[in-house]
């Protein structure tokens, strides 16, 4: 397969991801196993670093502005690291390349889809323009307790399911992520919701992805290829969005998670 090929899927995953906010996992590792025919291990160990050094970016930038609530992030990863790195030795005893852990990667990887499409069609529908306001006015009045969650273990609890499904999938941390934080958070401003998704998304998907690398799971080769790809085109569609219809898009988007989940789920 020529190297162009995989800049051009690098290019187009980032272009969608800059338009939509739709993680990156859920879209890149489909195609590396649909169009490439990569197998499971490596494209979920390879897209978990892909999505540490793209969401890197997205982490400073948002620092710089302040939006981003390191106490929700500290809650998260509280629950997220220690579940990945039970994954990861869980894989280590398994095998990553034997055919039940395949099997369980690739089922796995299906069901999150279907969560990721089922959050993506959620936010369309139910985040109106009238409904955002609202919820902007909602937030606003109780600023002082944005950051604070129902209850401290929601995030945790909740932040180690993560943990483990973005170590056996590389998807869960971008829509399924901001909607469970829209749900623990309630008062969290949207912006700061968006940030904390991005940073604790950070350290999670670089303790997953380092870990599959030292299991042989990573293709460095086709990683640096995708970079070269994504940031160029996360960098378009960021400048984009302003242009483009969003809730249509959002819409084909679920619509497409949603096949591949359903496709994987029934291998």
């Amino acid at each position: 397969m020529p190297d162009f090929a995989f800049i051009l899927a690098g290019f187009l995953v980032g272009l969608i991801v800059g338009l939509t906010g739709v993680g990156g996992g859920s879209l890149m590792t489909p195609v590396l196993i649909f169009f490439f025919g990569f197998k499971p291990h490596l494209a979920i160990g390879t897209d978990l670093l892909f999505a540490a050094f793209t969401k890197l970016g997205g982490t400073v930038s948002m620092a710089r502005q302040r939006l981003v609530p390191w106490k929700a992030v500290a809650l998260l990863c509280a629950g997220s690291i220690p579940a990945a790195l039970g994954s990861l030795w869980m894989l280590q005893r398994l095998g990553p390349t034997s055919e039940h852990v395949q099997h369980l990667m690739t089922s796995t990887l299906g069901i999150a889809l279907l969560l990721t499409a089922a959050a993506t069609a959620y936010k369309v529908l139910a985040f109106s323009p009238q409904r955002q306001a609202a919820e902007v006015a909602a937030r606003r009045a109780n600023a002082a307790n944005a950051a604070e969650p129902r209850h401290w273990s929601l995030p945790v609890l909740l932040g180690a399911v993560i943990g483990m499904l973005v170590t056996f999938t590389s998807v869960g941390a971008g829509a399924i992520g901001v909607t469970v934080l829209l749900l623990v958070f309630p008062h969290l401003p949207l912006p700061r919701i968006i940030a904390a998704d991005i940073a604790y998304a950070v350290p999670l998907t670089l303790v997953a992805g380092l870990g599959h690398a030292s299991l042989g799971s990573v293709d460095w080769p086709l990683l640096l290829q995708l970079l070269a790809g994504s940031l160029p085109g996360i960098w378009l569609g960021s400048r984009l969005v302003s242009r483009t219809p969003e809730r249509l898009i959002r819409s084909a988007l679920s619509v497409l998670l949603a096949w591949a989940g359903a496709k994987l789920v029934l291998i």
